[in-house]
């Protein structure tokens, strides 16, 4: 039976009376700003492993595995694409399957099973027969997998995020808000050299076997820490407070689309232009070079990994950026040095092997100076009340939008036009966070004195 503190709150808190007595037990030992950064940095990242795991796969394992009934590569690869796209259509349903649970089972029950189910969808992937072994059944049991990957994604908004962000001095906002986004290079790092070292130490017949299931197994026990790192600072009493106070309840979603559904629809296109490349660092060059020769995949991984520490250093380096110029102009830079770089990414990517490093290095440079900020515009547009909702469903809107088709978008149009249009790509999405950017710069100035950061 779920209780509320008080009668007068009852319906309001997202809270168990389990949850409840754990922030009791954890009175006397609050949970330091820097506790919860690093929670959020290995909640994060346990999150991104988990999906670039998959998406290394959906170019190294699954086009011949899974999609081997393909007439040729490009075409295994593109439905291998479609399907890592069934994740970001499913987050959204995952969001609000998951908000129910909160409110009437509370946060960490929500936590518990989205990140079991996230952790056993990605390991169950590992025991995945082939097509030749059980015909459609295996693309069928792969995008089922993927899907549950995406439902648990969207229950895995845990509004640490917020709670770091509302833990930040008023002169550190920038860099607070990036903490959270640190999780995404070292997920990717992680994966990357997981891969990469299965790739160059087996033979191609046994990495097809058995080496690429390795990864998968590492995903859910990588779950598993990052559930007990984030049940703790749930349970601590720094939490409970935002809780009592609305600011990381959830709220129904037609509510906060009556009260926020402008800031919603802009926020969903802040991103848009790191979203966009987001993928087109990670997933497709590796399909690009797979496909289309330049290097090895494995001297490749090992390259990306080199790119994803350098977006570590400049994912810092946008926080401290943002405090001294602001989240909106640093939002701005960052859109506009993705359009310049458009117009140099495909020839670099048709350079052969040195001009494809340097794409993933200056890419990864310039994708961590915008990354590093997209989730604090994200959610710096909502109220106390509707912010915890509000960035969910924002967020999944954005990935969805930006990020879910494009290495699927990026390769069919790159295979099937030139190489050429993936600038195309890019730079539209830099122009769709450029004109948000600027919409939402009109209607702060006519709503609220200074605007927002």
């Amino acid at each position: 039976m779920i209780q509320a503190a008080n009668p007068s709150q009852e319906g309001n808190l997202s809270s168990s009376a389990l949850e409840r007595d754990a922030r009791q037990i954890h009175d006397d030992k609050p949970v330091s700003a820097g506790s919860i950064a690093i929670g959020v940095i290995i909640g994060r990242m346990g999150e991104f492993f988990d999906f670039f795991v998959y998406g290394l796969a959906s170019v190294l394992v699954f086009p011949r595995l899974v999609f081997s009934f393909a007439p040729d590569p490009v075409t295994a690869t593109l439905y291998s694409f479609a399907v890592f796209s069934l994740a970001f259509l499913a987050r959204p349903v995952g969001s609000l399957i998951f908000m129910w649970i909160d409110s009437q089972y509370g946060r960490g029950t929500k936590l518990t099973i989205a990140l079991f189910l996230l952790g056993g969808s990605t390991a169950s992937i590992a025991f995945l027969p082939g097509y030749e072994q059980i015909g459609w059944w295996s693309p069928a049991l792969l995008a089922l997998f993927r899907l549950g990957q995406g439902c648990a994604l969207g229950g895995a908004w845990d509004g640490l995020a917020s709670l770091l962000a509302l833990n930040a001095p008023p002169n550190r906002r920038g860099f607070y808000a990036m903490i959270p986004q640190l999780g995404a290079p070292f997920g990717f790092a992680l994966a990357s050299l997981l891969f990469g070292y299965f790739v160059v130490n087996l033979s191609d017949a046994d990495f097809l076997s058995w080496g690429w299931r390795y990864p998968f197994f590492v995903a859910f026990a990588i779950n598993v820490v990052a559930l007990f790192a984030r049940l703790r600072i749930v349970a601590s009493r720094e939490f409970g407070s935002a809780l009592e106070r609305n600011e990381l309840a959830p709220r129904p979603v037609t509510e906060v689309l009556r009260v926020h559904g402008t800031d919603v629809l802009l926020g969903a296109f802040v991103p848009l232009a790191s979203f966009a490349m987001f993928h087109l660092v990670t997933i497709f060059p590796l399909s690009w070079v797979t496909l289309f020769g330049g290097q090895s995949a494995g001297s490749f991984l090992f390259v990306q990994v080199i790119g994803a520490l350098v977006g570590l250093i400049t994912v810092i380096v946008s926080g401290l950026l943002a405090d001294r110029i602001g989240r909106r102009r640093q939002l701005l830079i960052g859109a506009i040095i993705i359009a310049i770089f458009s117009f140099s990414a495909p020839f670099l990517l048709e350079a052969g092997g040195k001009g494809q490093d340097a794409f993933i290095i200056i890419g990864f440079g310039i994708l961590g100076l915008s990354f590093g900020q997209a989730s604090g515009a994200v959610s710096s547009r909502f109220t106390q009340t509707y912010r915890y909702t509000g960035a969910a469903l924002t967020s999944d809107l954005s990935w969805l939008i930006g990020a879910g088709f494009a290495p699927l978008v990026a390769l069919g149009l790159a295979s099937q036009l030139g190489i050429i249009f993936i600038g195309g790509y890019l730079i539209s999405g830099a122009i769709c966070t450029i004109l948000a950017l600027l919409l939402t710069r009109v209607m702060d100035s006519t709503t609220e004195p200074g605007g927002r950061s």
